[in-house]
């Protein structure tokens, strides 16, 4: 048996914002829920100790695999996944399970998202809690143009920009995202000839002018 049956409840499919949704609930169908999102590159999985020890203290817990992710419907198109599809799918989710409000938690990036909750839809949020994601403001720039100047090309993000080079490392294990960060390196290396950028001086700021930033500081 796997260990996303023998450690997780039983997969939940909603079709929801155009999409299907897989999600995992436990617990008793009574007062606000909980519902759990993950991650990058996680899945509803990551959150399987947590899911059994709300269920235990009687919180009526729901954990889904996010669009683009798991079981979840995977959409083509960037725009597919702008803060309004992925705030829409757990809204989408509520409706299904004719829920009113709910405590959001999200970890990393999934923190992103629930942090959106409540100024994009707050008449359906009971609370938030975010796991190592403070809430984070709208950059003044473009926030790809800031990790390239700060951590260089091989910052992940910025790598996932060129996709002709993340594809061929993701393809072997594109089908269980949660190995590739747990099971060691991905068998491709990048070109050695590529360098790699220097830090900035932490003396010096990010413009916040509309164009991409000439100096920031390093953290």
């Amino acid at each position: 048996m796997s260990a996303l049956r023998s450690m997780m409840p039983p997969v939940r499919r909603a079709q929801v914002n155009g999409v299907e949704i897989a999600y995992y609930e436990a617990g008793p169908r009574a007062g606000i829920p909980i519902v759990l999102c993950h991650g990058f590159p996680e899945l509803a999985f990551s959150w399987r100790h947590q899911i059994k020890a709300l269920a235990d203290a009687g919180r009526w817990v729901i954990a889904p695999d996010q669009r683009g992710y798991g079981l979840s419907s995977t959409p083509a198109g960037v725009e597919s996944y702008g803060i309004d599809q992925l705030t829409g799918d757990l809204v989408g989710l509520l409706d299904h399970l004719d829920v009113e409000k709910a405590v959001f938690c999200g970890h990393d990036w999934g923190g992103i998202v629930v942090w959106q909750m409540p100024l994009l839809h707050p008449d359906r949020v009971a609370g938030v809690i975010g796991l190592n994601t403070p809430f984070l403001p709208r950059a003044p720039v473009d926030p790809i143009a800031i990790f390239r100047h700060r951590f260089g090309p091989d910052m992940y993000i910025v790598w996932f920009q060129t996709p002709d080079e993340p594809g061929p490392c993701w393809a072997p294990t594109s089908r269980r995202p949660c190995a590739s960060s747990c099971a060691g390196p991905a068998p491709c290396r990048r070109p050695p000839s590529r360098p790699r950028a220097a830090r900035p001086s932490p003396s010096r700021t990010c413009s916040s002018s509309g164009t991409a930033p000439t100096t920031a500081p390093s953290s």
